[in-house]
């Protein structure tokens, strides 16, 4: 599985930093939604799903997190932890995040609005669904 880590220019000066992420430019998709988590409890393991269609960038704008990115027939673990850097989390791949710095916020951007079909919460059920891909 190939993981597309996205490099995000980072602008500042003196007085600190800017990041500015733009649909089909930095960001590969149009983006329909945006959603962080924060204050993630010590030992909790967040996403547990893939999605059958949306398309996903990841950043830990503070603090970082673990990840898993599974597509069912690799498993691939890396730390995100640099604001400068977005993960892209294609269609069909399980994720898994956890080991949360007490600080982390873990920002999402998303191709499309929440649609609950569009979810597999199920492990079994993905690899069902990947080997049909």
């Amino acid at each position: 599985m190939k993981i597309k880590l996205i490099p995000l220019q980072a602008h500042g000066d003196d007085r600190g930093s800017l990041i500015a992420l733009e649909e089909e430019n930095n960001i590969p998709f149009e983006i329909k939604r945006v959603y962080y988590m924060f204050s993630t409890k010590d030992g909790v393991r967040r996403g547990l799903h893939a999605h059958k269609r949306l398309k996903q960038v990841a950043i830990a704008v503070r603090g970082s997190c673990r990840f898993v990115l599974d597509d069912g027939t690799e498993r691939v673990e890396l730390l995100l932890d640099n604001p400068a850097q977005g993960l892209l989390i294609d269609s069909c791949i399980w994720r898994e995040m956890y080991d949360f710095s007490e600080d982390c916020v873990l920002m999402v951007l998303a191709d499309c609005l929440y649609d609950e079909s569009d979810y597999i919460r199920d492990y079994e059920k993905f690899l069902e669904e990947v080997k049909h891909v």
